[in-house]
């Protein structure tokens, strides 16, 4: 897969950025010495991380150098590197892992978060946020289109497309057994975009990513304006024109005990 647009990923920063808001509240740490933001993308994470702990060692990772670059240019007294968090461990003691937004991307996640929790310091914190949009009109429309097109053998070839999650409780019980206590929850928003052409634009530096890839400009023309049309019927202007774009989180915070 190509590399990540750090433009396209941040037309939207605003929203991106509040789920991690949202799992930092639930972080019960007041000074944690060392931390590390995992899958930090640009750094818009790894800037909250630092507006909370200013006093902590704070370092991010990612496997994207486009993202690192970004993420240096953001907050260039930050040590960011490169890396494959199906692999990774730290290399001495961390207080907080926090991970927004890269799990879903990981292949056998549950076993490489049971081993993180593993790596942790008692009262150490893993905290984890994934989309679980998968069942969702947008993702689901993505599937549709790619099958009813004639790109459809080059996007089947090229293997498209990421895990449904596994279930909650699957979660939970692989952390507790890894030895953490765990805070689990799933949120629903529903942002406020102009219109489908937004929603588009959204899902062209997430989801859309592997299904435009192995495509030639004139296709991928073909493609989105398929999906955006198939889109329509499932996201309706609002009184003012706007449209809800529903999109769900899921959300745990392990404490290493």
């Amino acid at each position: 897969m190509a590399d990540w647009s750090t433009g396209q990923y941040l037309k939207f920063e605003d929203e991106r950025t509040r789920p991690v808001v949202d799992l930092l509240a639930r972080v019960p740490l007041a000074a944690p010495a060392r931390i590390v933001d995992l899958g930090c993308g640009p750094g818009n994470s790894t800037e909250v991380l630092a507006g909370r702990y200013p006093g902590a060692a704070l370092a991010g990772l990612d496997s994207s150098p486009a993202m690192l670059a970004a993420a240096r240019r953001r907050l260039p007294g930050v040590p960011f590197e490169e890396a494959d968090l199906a692999s990774w461990g730290p290399d001495g003691p961390v207080d907080l892992l926090f991970a927004n937004a890269v799990f879903q991307w990981v292949p056998d996640h549950l076993a490489v978060l049971a081993r993180l929790v593993g790596a942790l310091p008692a009262g150490g914190v893993l905290a984890v946020q994934m989309p679980d949009n998968l069942a969702e009109p947008t993702h689901q429309m993505m599937d549709e289109v790619a099958r009813a097109g004639p790109w459809a053998e080059k996007i089947a070839a090229a293997g498209v497309g990421r895990e449904m999650l596994p279930p909650a409780g699957d979660y939970y019980d692989a952390l507790v057994e890894a030895g953490a206590a765990v805070d689990l929850w799933r949120t629903t928003y529903h942002h406020i975009l102009a219109d489908v052409a937004a929603i588009v634009e959204w899902v062209k530096g997430t989801g859309l990513r592997p299904y435009l890839d192995p495509l030639d400009e004139r296709e991928r023309d073909g493609y989105l304006a398929a999906y955006a049309e198939g889109l329509a019927a499932h996201y309706p202007p609002q009184v003012d024109g706007r449209v809800l774009l529903r999109f769900p989180r899921l959300f745990m915070v392990a404490v290493k005990r």
